[in-house]
């Protein structure tokens, strides 16, 4: 139940009380799926640093995979929100870029274009946005848009 709630407050956008349910959650139950939820959730309370440590935890690593790059993306984004562009871009530099069919790569894709487009490396930012908009189907991402 605190983890239904904790999501619910995320996607409603009340951070503070989707944090306090999920580190509930996470007590009672041990489970670290929700750590990239609770990292988004530091960035929306303003607190880039805090998302940054859960992102650099041990526990990360008991992460699966699509939990494991939602870290990557929330890690880049706080990376973002402290100025620190170069390192966005190398936070989400890793070899899954090259996935195409696996539910996470477009969000992938996407964060690691604008990462660039925000690090000024314009041109190797369009040809992600046109990496992701290949694979974006059912058009989620303005990514098309963006190449």
């Amino acid at each position: 139940v605190r983890e239904s709630a904790g999501y619910a407050a995320y996607r409603a956008g009340h951070y503070e009380i989707a944090l306090k349910e999920l580190r509930a959650s996470n007590r009672i139950s041990g489970d670290v799926s929700m750590w990239p939820v609770m990292a988004d959730c530091e960035r929306g309370l303003g607190n880039p640093l805090k998302a940054l440590n859960l992102a650099g935890s041990a526990e990360v690593k008991r992460l699966a995979k699509p939990e494991e790059i939602e870290m990557r993306i929330v890690a880049s984004g706080a990376r973002c929100d402290l100025g620190e562009f170069d390192a966005a871009v190398i936070t989400l530099t890793c070899k899954e870029l090259k996935s195409e069919s696996e539910e996470w790569a477009v969000r992938l894709r996407y964060a690691y274009a604008d990462a660039l487009d925000k690090a000024g490396r314009a041109e190797e930012s369009k040809k992600w946005f046109r990496e992701c908009a290949k694979i974006d189907r059912e058009e989620i991402t303005d990514a098309s848009e963006r190449s």
